[in-house]
């Protein structure tokens, strides 16, 4: 027997209320790991959760295609009723308890509202990088939470594009859309397949952050009058390979204090961000 009913919303749109976890119209929120909603055999497939009405409205003003909403019933004619309004009468909204979509998704919901939408085709570096006078690439950082402060920050500090090696996590993982707050769909960004060196066929001169003998400090008045620079960022725990670092043209270093020795990527590259701005 189906656990579930269907009811109609003031925009006329299908309400279908939940009752059974086990449901598996909802698998999109329940059991596909974040692998299989990217689908990298088949893109034109991909799907991405997005949290919160905030970062949905972020999302549907940048275009991305919403598929459905999961969110509390109470949201409907609350916190979501205008992202209701504006997706169209076919988008199907999925509802229950508070309780019951806890135990749907295995997390509390932020702000109780979900929405699966569908991948925006992927883009090539030289398309972001078109125009573009700063840029960074991001070499195998995997923290999701990272990974949206780096686009949030990327995006408040002046950063023309984003650039990921394939060893990166994802940025359109549920965790890092929340911690970016809709920061990944206002930079745009490429997965960088190719070597970082190859930056210079488009015109960047490349800047290591990384600590070495030969390092010049992030206020080197030569590092700002470039008048395109890539800024590469490390992984969490070990920074650079030594080999990206001797392919770049720079090594920069962020001064301390303390016997402080780095920060964390995230906040190193707040600060790469505004101190290498275009003036």
């Amino acid at each position: 027997m189906r656990n579930f009913a269907f009811t109609k919303t003031p925009f006329l749109m299908p309400i279908i209320e939940v009752n059974d976890i086990n449901d598996s119209r909802l698998g999109v929120y329940t059991s596909l790991t974040e692998a299989q909603l990217r689908n990298r055999l088949e893109p034109e497939k991909g799907i991405f959760i997005v949290e919160s009405p905030k970062v949905i409205r972020v999302a549907l003003d940048a275009g991305c295609e919403p598929l459905s909403l999961l969110c509390e019933r109470r949201h409907i004619e609350g916190d979501a009723a205008d992202i209701i309004a504006r997706c169209g009468e076919n988008l199907p909204v999925f509802t229950g308890s508070r309780e019951m979509l806890g135990a749907l998704t295995g997390y509390t919901l932020t702000r109780g509202v979900l929405c699966a939408m569908r991948r925006p085709r992927p883009r090539s570096v030289a398309d972001v990088c078109a125009g573009a006078r700063r840029v960074v690439v991001i070499d195998g950082v995997v923290d999701t939470t990272n990974i949206g402060a780096i686009f949030r920050s990327a995006a408040a500090l002046g950063i023309d594009a984003v650039l990921l090696t394939p060893s990166s996590c994802d940025p359109l993982n549920r965790r890092a859309v929340r911690v970016s707050m809709g920061s990944v769909f206002l930079v745009p960004w490429a997965w960088l397949e190719a070597p970082v060196p190859s930056l210079g066929k488009l015109g960047f001169r490349t800047a290591a952050m990384a600590l070495t003998d030969n390092s010049v400090s992030i206020d080197d008045p030569a590092l700002c009058a470039e008048p395109r620079l890539a800024i590469v960022m490390g992984t969490e725990g070990d920074g650079l390979a030594h080999e990206v670092i001797e392919s770049t043209d720079y090594v920069v270093r962020i001064p301390m204090a303390h016997g402080v020795d780095s920060l964390n990527v995230a906040a190193a590259s707040a600060v790469a961000f505004w101190q290498l701005r275009v003036r």
